[in-house]
């Protein structure tokens, strides 16, 4: 059939088999024109299929070699209905590895749940005895606890007061004014609960108790601070706490694997569109803005930059990884770099709908929206009938 874009705020309904195929394609030969990465061998990305953690599993596998095991929560396609991008992804994903000899296996299914984890373990231990690298890149809005049954909703809040400042409708170019509550102390519970590091450790633990690390073992997760204008809603709202949990998280898990000889990360890494962030209010318009400035120094990165740097020069230098006063790696460097933050703060103040598409990046910001799920990408005839009908080949 012939497959279009949909839209619906800020998600889109549809996406494109060839089109997603040619992003991880795309982001294969970045990897592999960047040389080897001497990195982890076995491998296994939680939340693998889209932005940072599909750009872990490619630079993984065709930065290093690496066999792979990716965990995701994604939509089968359905005659006449496609799938969601994340299965189109890791269908290509495993297609190309295979091409290329390599190891790979997915499992779909909701990576909190105690099932999902027992089926993954139970998989690592058949096939890969252990791994040495464990990525954590879940975003997801919700989480059923697997102890207490209880469903946990984040919420996007401030703290103490209301936030009012500018957003865009990246669809119209509209800049308007947004105002957001404040939250209630549930709310930061639920959202820290969805989005801290609870989970995280529990994959660790998990994994360690079945002795599936191997010796030295890293584990990374990401997360993001951005900048003093985003501050109030993002950084030091409800996300915040759960960033900042988080964060605390990867001490407690170093400690945990110290017999081990292991050791946990955060990154932070670059303000990029995702599906997540696209639901942000003011973060699209930041991000626009960002890209104008990022773009013309020379400087901007996507996911596949940022993860290829990350593996590069910070996990696998063959030095001690860098980090800040707060024991966190910083890919964000470039875009937090003084020149570039007062830039984006100059035009921020400047930024009107009128002329928004002058000072901005808001079209490349669209592209990249629509590349999400796999539509606009040069190469792919979108004219042509596309097979809906994909199957991500270890996936029964």
């Amino acid at each position: 059939m012939i497959i279009e874009p949909r839209t619906r705020g800020f998600i889109c309904t549809t996406s494109h088999p060839k089109g997603c195929e040619q992003n991880v394609k795309n982001q294969i030969e970045y990897v592999k024109s960047k040389g080897h990465i001497n990195g982890a061998k076995k491998v296994l990305v939680i939340g693998a299929s889209t932005g940072f953690g599909l750009a872990s599993r490619i630079a993984s596998a065709f930065g290093s070699d690496a066999a792979t095991v990716g965990v995701f929560f994604e939509k089968p396609p359905t005659e006449g209905k496609t799938a969601s991008p994340g299965w189109y992804n890791s269908a290509a994903f495993e297609n190309e590895a295979h091409k290329a000899g390599l190891y790979a296996k997915s499992i779909n299914g909701d990576a909190f749940s105690n099932e999902i984890k027992k089926q993954t373990l139970d998989l690592i231990k058949s096939d890969l005895g252990q791994v040495d690298l464990v990525i954590y890149s879940l975003a997801s809005p919700v989480r059923m606890h697997p102890l207490t049954g209880v469903l946990h909703r984040s919420v996007l809040k401030p703290i103490g007061s209301v936030f009012t400042n500018k957003t865009v409708d990246f669809h119209s170019g509209k800049v308007s004014e947004i105002s957001i509550q404040p939250c209630t102390d549930e709310d930061i519970e639920n959202t820290v609960a969805v989005m801290g590091g609870e989970d995280w450790a529990m994959w660790i633990d998990a994994l360690k108790a079945e002795n599936l690390l191997a010796p030295g073992a890293t584990t990374v997760a990401y997360s993001y601070i951005g900048p003093s204008l985003t501050e109030a809603v993002y950084r030091k709202g409800t996300i915040g706490r759960a960033k900042d949990h988080l964060e605390a998280t990867a001490f407690s898990i170093t400690d945990s694997l110290a017999d081990i000889n292991g050791k946990a990360y955060v990154s932070v890494n670059k303000a990029l569109v995702t599906q997540a962030s696209s639901a942000i209010p003011v973060i699209p318009l930041y991000i626009s803005l960002l890209y104008k400035i990022m773009k013309g120094e020379g400087i901007h990165e996507g996911c596949i930059e940022q993860i290829q740097r990350l593996y590069q020069d910070r996990l696998f230098s063959g030095s001690a990884v860098p980090t800040d006063e707060k024991g966190r790696i910083r890919i964000d460097d470039l875009e937090m770099r003084p020149d570039v933050q007062e830039k984006v703060a100059k035009l921020w103040n400047e930024a009107v709908t009128e002329n928004l598409s002058e000072i901005s990046d808001l079209e490349g910001y669209r592209k990249d929206f629509y590349n999400l799920f796999g539509f606009d990408v040069e190469g792919v005839e979108y004219k042509a009938d596309a097979d809906e009908m994909v199957n991500v080949s270890s996936i029964v």
